[in-house]
């Protein structure tokens, strides 16, 4: 990976929770190329492990931690294991979160003839969308309580929240996520604001759309060809094309760099192509 531009964090200490996924991976990776000590938190320890030892192999200091963003104590277990490797947090990147099919419509729009037929608004789960909006909301805010108290004295330090294009406009089909991730974008800006009379700076990307895991199934069909859904998002982006993962990495950059950023607190930046910006018309 090759850093957009250069940024020293030399010495500073990164956590990221979700670290076993693509994209907060990639942010670990990024934050590894700064100089900095980077710990990957995720309930999937091994996912963490392969990518702490290839930022290891790359040269870059970094550690995995299993650890589950809904429950405290784990949190603060993983947050005992990072203080004695690494020393206290610099940096904190609030990337676990995602969708559950439990909380998902099959239809974009109610009509009668699904009822019975499709699962419909009526049939959601309700532990699903509890599950979705938990795992969202609390899984940034649990992470936050514990490892900002690291930060409230120190000179520099920062928390990157990951928001969604759903902060803006609510996606068709997945209500529960939608609503978690405008929570995300509110509790961003509530966050700039409580933390303002300190050296904290909170906030928060924004991807517009990217092929993950979680959601390529709902991309492409078997055979690779794209779904309808994936014409219909398409069509709403501007540049006409799904992002790169690397093309977070500036925005990350920026936000976490005093440098360029020292001023800029409680800011929700959208990286998606146009999406956000475009009517449809």
């Amino acid at each position: 990976m090759n850093l957009p531009f250069d940024i020293d964090l030399k010495d500073k200490v990164v956590v990221v929770t979700g670290a076993g996924g693509v994209l907060c991976s990639m942010f670990a990776e990024a934050m590894s190329k700064t100089g900095a000590k980077v710990a990957l938190l995720d309930l999937n320890e091994d996912a963490a492990k392969g990518f702490a030892d290839k930022i290891k192999s790359d040269g870059g200091c970094a550690k995995a931690y299993g650890c589950n963003v809904l429950d405290k104590s784990s949190l603060e277990a993983a947050h005992k294991k990072v203080l004695a490797d690494f020393g206290t947090c610099d940096i904190l990147i609030n990337g676990a979160g995602g969708n559950n099919p439990k909380a998902t419509t099959d239809n974009e729009y109610f009509t009668l003839d699904a009822v019975g037929n499709l699962k419909t608004f009526f049939d959601l789960d309700q532990s699903g969308v509890e599950f979705v909006f938990n795992l969202n909301f609390l899984g940034t805010l649990l992470p936050t309580q514990v490892f900002a108290q690291d930060m409230v004295e120190k000179d520099d330090a920062s928390i990157i929240n990951i928001s969604s294009m759903n902060a803006y406009t609510p996606l068709t089909k997945i209500p529960a996520y939608s609503g978690a991730k405008a929570a995300i974008s509110n509790f961003t800006q509530w966050l700039a604001v409580h933390f303002s009379k300190t050296n904290i700076r909170c906030n928060a990307i924004a991807p517009g759309f990217f092929v993950t895991k979680q959601n390529e199934k709902l991309l492409f069909n078997e055979d690779g060809t794209p779904t309808p859904r994936t014409n219909k998002i398409l069509n709403s982006t501007p540049m006409g094309r799904f992002g790169d993962a690397e093309e977070l990495i500036g925005a990350l950059l920026f936000l976490v760099s005093k440098k360029a950023s020292s001023f800029v607190n409680g800011v929700v930046i959208p990286v998606d192509g146009g999406f956000s910006a475009y009517s449809g018309v």
